[in-house]
């Protein structure tokens, strides 16, 4: 028998390379060397590696051969069913692969993929070859403890296999207790994936373990690192006189910050005065960067986290809490170090001129939406008994943002209001209730005047031809605006289209005419869902969301990196102008910093949206057999999602919709009867009964109780 053991690879490639060699199975290259079956684990251990390095690639059929084709790089997404899908950067549209050619991905893998057909407008097919990164080293899971080895069940349920825990390896973990365990061997066909506990991190039912579960699992950061914290001792806790020389002095302007009320990371700060028929608006911005220096522990900790996660119990910050809550946090009454875009506002919205400068500023007060808006809204007595000193101001920036408003509307500004999620915890943590996110006058105001000045330094520095990140929101896809067309008129509504593009102007129309109607939330969600991702980017091609030609990320840099990376480029600017030496730095930085922030956007986005998935799943488990009202927001060839007036969503099966056998119609968004031609389409209105419920898997059952014929207008 060959020696595979001492030079496996070796022996292995010097066949495949050979003239008399033809792609074979494992179990043919097994025969062929005379491995005996006790030992073809170790033949499949030297072709994964193999498979891995890029020398060998997998076809099919599963045979082995060198690789041939050009295969693409993508990121493997599972689905529960087994097959999925691989996401080329690049390509418009995902590459399906089926259940039988997946070849051992894990969801997240990055992986080389062979296109086998193309279909034209349909998304291609093909299968993976290799394995070019493993997304999920670190896997966070239940154990489960056997007679003599353990195994964890990951919690995310697109990885189908369970983790083998060698006896020696469970750090003494115990059935049920929720463990992250590191990949020590991703396994094979027949082999299950071989890993080692390096946390504990409780049992579920303690308080905070689920959240933290699944902060692990999308491999978000509890602390900062050592170095990071020895150059916090150097950071002072008050802005030093020195600091402020050579600053624009703002602190006699009346200054006021507006937030949620638990927010603790004040970024933002507002002034405004009137002269003659020009309003001047001062948008103050936290000065992170003074002490936030550029290839410092700290600066690469926070390009690392790139943003803030806002989980339904915790914020995972991307700077320490002495910089996020403290001396960059524009707390009231206290000296603070700004980057201040001032604006001139004439009487049409329009921003006429405008002066960036470093300054300092000193907030006279600390105010809520809640509070601004009993004052700008409701009128409430009491709360303008409270700021009577500030009643004029708010009113001028309701003023000044109607404004605004009215400006980026008639460019065509679409504006989705789509209800947003709060869940409600007891002390303990326990999901209580569920309330829509309440957007007033007073969250739109600070809205309107962040744009404002996000646009104002974006085409400030555009023009100036300096390297910068942008906030860029592509066009839509031409056919996913033929498919919204075509939908929209089962509504009664028409969208116009010049040369098969849409323009965010007859966009922003289309959801003035569905206002108010029953059709309004769905129509919004699939034209929310029709458009393509923002992302930052190091060119400028303009926000079409915003019917935007330049837009930046300017006003939240203790949050994002993106704005202190920007903010760092503005004020060298500022003082001396940026050097030929430095335009090549940022030329060689700047797309791998926007590369990073979106992705890790991306990681923040869908880590807050698992964590409400899954405290809604929590609060319903006190519902389960109640009947409730609500509205179709999915339609799939395998079930219907219904959409609660709570915002919580869940799922019937095709096998629970009785009476007929129901096909999928595509193009409709809708399930038909076969034989008695009812209909489940989008908007439907239904009551369903909250039928079962599964945690884990973050999914809601329900049962159809009854329905109304057609759309629920």
């Amino acid at each position: 028998m060959y020696n595979i053991i001492d030079n496996r690879k070796k022996i292995i490639m010097d066949f495949v390379e050979s003239p008399m060699y033809v792609p074979m199975k494992a179990k043919e290259l097994a025969t062929f060397f005379g491995i005996e079956k006790a030992k073809r684990y170790e033949l499949n251990e030297v072709l994964q590696e193999l498979l891995l390095e890029g020398k060998l690639e997998i076809t099919k059929r599963g045979k082995y051969r060198k690789p041939e084709h050009n295969f693409l790089l993508g990121e493997f997404m599972a689905n529960q069913r087994g097959f999925g899908f691989v996401r080329v950067e690049g390509r418009e549209s995902d590459i399906f692969i089926p259940a039988e050619y997946v070849n051992n991905a894990m969801n997240g893998d990055t992986v080389k993929v062979v296109i086998d057909v193309e279909n034209g407008e349909k998304r291609a097919e093909g299968h993976i070859i290799g394995i070019e990164k493993h997304a999920n080293v670190q896997v966070v899971g239940y154990y489960q403890k056997n007679n003599r080895f353990g195994f964890v069940l990951p919690d995310n349920t697109k990885l189908f296999k369970d983790i083998y825990i060698p006896e020696t390896r469970g750090k003494g973990a115990k059935t049920g207790d929720k463990v992250v365990v590191e990949i020590t061997d991703f396994g094979g066909d027949k082999r299950k994936p071989e890993g080692k506990v390096v946390e504990i991190l409780g049992k579920n039912t303690d308080a905070g373990v689920d959240i933290l579960s699944i902060a692990k699992s999308f491999g978000l950061p509890e602390k900062f690192n050592e170095e990071v914290e020895n150059e916090l001792k150097s950071i002072p806790t008050k802005v030093l006189k020195k600091d402020i020389r050579g600053r624009v002095d703002f602190r006699d302007k009346v200054t006021v910050t507006i937030d949620g009320e638990d927010a603790k990371d004040l970024d933002d700060a507002i002034t405004l005065e009137k002269n003659g028929n020009i309003w001047h608006l001062g948008v103050h911005i936290a000065d992170v960067t003074h002490y936030v220096k550029e290839n410092t522990a700290l600066d690469k900790e926070a390009l690392h986290r790139a943003t803030s996660v806002y989980l339904v119990d915790r914020v995972i910050p991307m700077l320490p809490r002495k910089l996020s809550n403290g001396i960059c946090s524009l707390n009231q009454g206290e000296d603070r170090l700004a980057l201040s875009c001032i604006m001139e506002i004439d009487e049409k919205g329009n921003i006429i001129g405008h002066n960036i400068c470093e300054s300092v500023i000193n907030v006279n007060e600390r105010m809520t939406y809640t509070a601004v808006n009993e004052v700008i809204t409701d009128s409430n007595e009491e709360t303008k008994k409270r700021y009577a000193e500030y009643v004029d101001l708010f009113h001028d920036f309701k003023k000044v943002s109607d404004l605004l408003r009215g400006a980026r509307t008639k460019r065509g500004s679409i504006d989705f209001d789509l209800p947003e999620s709060k869940v409600i915890l007891d002390k303990n943590g326990k999901a209580v209730d569920i309330k829509p996110y309440d957007r007033n006058a007073a969250t739109k105001l600070i809205e309107d005047f962040m744009l404002a000045a996000n646009e104002t330094v974006a085409e400030d520095f555009f023009w100036q031809d300096i390297p910068f990140l942008y906030r860029v929101h592509e066009n839509p896809d031409p056919e996913k605006m033929k498919s919204l067309a075509i939908f929209i008129n089962n509504f009664g509504f028409t969208l116009r289209r010049k040369n098969d593009e849409v323009s965010p102007k007859e966009l922003q129309k289309l959801l003035a005419n569905i206002e108010g109607s029953d059709a309004e939330p769905i129509i919004s969600r699939i034209a929310l869902r029709s458009m393509k991702q923002a992302r930052y980017d190091t060119v400028c091609v303009g926000h079409f969301g915003l019917a935007a030609k330049y837009y930046t990320h300017f006003t939240s840099p203790i949050r994002r990196y993106p704005d202190l990376q920007i903010h760092r480029i503005i004020k060298e600017n500022i003082k001396k102008g940026l050097s030929s030496r430095r335009i090549e730095h940022y030329r060689a930085i700047l797309d791998s910093v926007a590369l990073q922030s979106s992705q890790m956007e991306r990681r923040a986005e869908e880590a807050e949206r698992e964590t409400v998935k899954y405290k809604k799943c929590e609060y319903m488990l006190n519902h389960i057999g109640e009947e409730f009202d609500g509205i179709i927001s999915g339609v799939t060839s395998f079930g219907i999602f219904v959409e609660l007036e709570n915002t919580v969503e869940g799922f019937i099966k095709m096998a629970d919709l009785e009476g007929d056998y129901f096909v999928y119609n595509e193009a409709g968004y809708e399930l038909v009867g076969e034989i008695t031609k009812k209909k489940f389409v989008l908007g439907q209105k239904v009551r369903v009964k909250v039928y079962d419920i599964d945690r884990l898997a973050k999914r809601i059952d329900f049962k159809l109780v009854k329905e109304k014929d057609g759309r629920g207008d």
